[in-house]
């Protein structure tokens, strides 16, 4: 997705795999290993956060039953879909550090992160599985079982159910990779930004961009009226309907066949929006 600048994309590219690969993966481990967390809360948000990724995939599964008219339609939804219901794991664990001093948020939003990355993997491939390409992957289970910011997460919490520990040096280490988890995600974010793709399917675009620019937003304030959530989990559930679509998105669309360049505008524009409507919809709770 990135074209020009300072930087090559190859370089990029390491980055974004070490950030994924390693300091992420640090940063939840830390994150839930080492944080108080109320088990009834931590069930409640789960919940919540399933929720509203259900009514993500059920919005993208929308779009093709009203917008999709002919295979190019099609082709171009398969790989649009997944940007309803996934979500910038850079920007959320950024803004969660920000939210409280005592690791609480950040520790829910890796609950939130671990639990809710296999459901949207998962419809992801599958809005994508009628691809050519889709026959050369592994199957997904594997994918999941793999992934990193699963398996810290689930790490985590085997150490705190089982009580376990590690040297405080071996805690500081991977603190401060998780530290650098945050700047370097948060670039890599903006090194990806591209609007090629802007005006080649303008309809399903906006439809995928106002899944979390509007609809789940407005959906998770729905939610929060009913569940018993203190203030700093409710700030977590609502921040998560609004955040922007994974740029990983991309990535997955054009190595299974799917035009791109249209999902490269959606991650772009939905990105730009969430500076104005991330902090917008944060409003309404505090």
């Amino acid at each position: 997705m990135f074209r020009s600048g300072f930087l090559g994309r190859e370089v990029w590219d390491a980055i974004e795999k070490l950030v994924y690969f390693v300091l992420f993966p640090s940063l939840l481990f830390v994150a839930v290993a080492r944080s108080p967390l109320n088990p009834a809360t931590a069930s409640t948000l789960i919940m919540g956060s399933y929720l509203i990724t259900m009514a993500g995939i059920l919005w993208a599964w929308l779009a093709r039953w009203i917008l999709t008219r002919s295979a190019t339609d099609r082709l171009i939804w398969s790989g649009c879909a997944q940007t309803a219901f996934r979500f910038n794991s850079y920007v959320a664990l950024s803004l969660a550090s920000r939210l409280d001093d005592t690791g609480q948020a950040t520790a829910l939003y890796a609950l939130v992160i671990g639990f809710n990355v296999p459901i949207c993997n998962a419809f992801a491939v599958i809005a994508l599985a009628g691809q050519r390409a889709y026959a050369d992957r592994r199957p997904l289970y594997k994918d999941l079982a793999s992934n990193p910011l699963i398996i810290a997460t689930t790490g985590g919490l085997l150490f705190k159910l089982f009580n376990l520990s590690l040297p405080e040096l071996a805690w500081i280490s991977l603190s401060r990779l998780g530290q650098a988890a945050l700047i370097l995600g948060l670039l890599a974010v903006g090194a990806g930004l591209n609007w090629a793709g802007t005006f080649s399917a303008k309809a399903i675009v906006a439809w995928m961009l106002l899944a979390r620019t509007l609809i789940l937003p407005l959906l998770a304030l729905s939610i929060l009226m009913v569940l018993p959530l203190d203030t700093v989990s409710r700030i977590v559930i609502l921040s998560y309907a609004a955040l922007p679509t994974a740029s990983s998105a991309y990535i997955l669309a054009a190595r299974m066949g799917a035009p791109a360049a249209p999902v490269a505008a959606i991650i772009s524009i939905g990105t730009l929006l969430s500076t104005v409507t991330l902090p917008g919809w944060i409003g309404f709770i505090r």
